[in-house]
């Protein structure tokens, strides 16, 4: 064996070396949401209010919240309204939320076996006392493969399997769990429909009331 094929040799076990601790890396890296970061990113922000906003405006606009909530509370996901998807989104656009990449099998509501770790996430962070209590926004979205109905239809039944699984696993309030989906009208990457980011699960703290100052 020549110098030259020593050398090649040694160049092609380091490449390769470096290439399957990358590939480990990243599949580590795979659902490795922690419910703490999900608490993070829920918990409510302090409210800097304006010097034209007093405590009576704050007040008012909170007690329209909790009604409008009350009035989905408990609701059939495929019930809402286009209207009340819109006004959901809408409150929840300044609302403390997280996405969480959770996978389903392929045309299905029943959750992938690899994003089961993000769902149970989920649910401590739901049960943590720092949110327990709090009603939540789950939402269902798609990528923009399919049809309009048919993608609707699926974000809707994924977003009530996330709910079921967090009131049977981790005893949260379903009162507390308002389900809605989008389908593909919300989508994250829109240059881009296809791309799996797409697929989420977006989960919204509605109650911000305790944050204010």
């Amino acid at each position: 064996m020549t110098l030259f094929d020593k050398f090649f040799g040694l160049k092609a076990i380091t490449l390769s070396a470096a290439l399957s601790m990358t590939a480990s890396l990243a599949l580590a890296g795979d659902n490795n949401i922690s419910a703490s970061q999900i608490v993070d990113a829920l918990k409510p922000k302090p409210v800097t209010r304006g010097l034209s906003v007093g405590p009576q405006a704050d007040t008012t606009a909170q007690a329209k919240e909790a009604a409008f909530l009350n009035t989905v509370r408990n609701r059939s996901t495929r019930s809402l309204s286009t209207g009340e998807r819109e006004q959901i989104a809408e409150l929840a656009a300044t609302k403390p939320k997280i996405d969480l990449e959770i996978q389903f099998d392929y045309n299905s509501a029943d959750i992938a076996k690899t994003s089961v770790a993000s769902v149970q996430a989920l649910g401590k962070a739901l049960s943590d006392p720092a949110l327990k209590g709090s009603t939540f926004v789950i939402a269902g979205h798609t990528d923009a493969i399919g049809s309009e109905e048919y993608n609707q239809g699926l974000s809707e039944r994924r977003a009530d399997t996330i709910k079921k699984y967090l009131v049977q696993n981790y005893g949260l309030n379903g009162n507390d769990l308002v389900t809605v989906g989008y389908g593909k009208t919300k989508l994250k990457d829109a240059a881009n429909g296809a791309d799996p980011i797409n697929r989420r699960v977006q989960v919204v703290n509605m109650d911000t009331k305790t944050a204010a100052k």
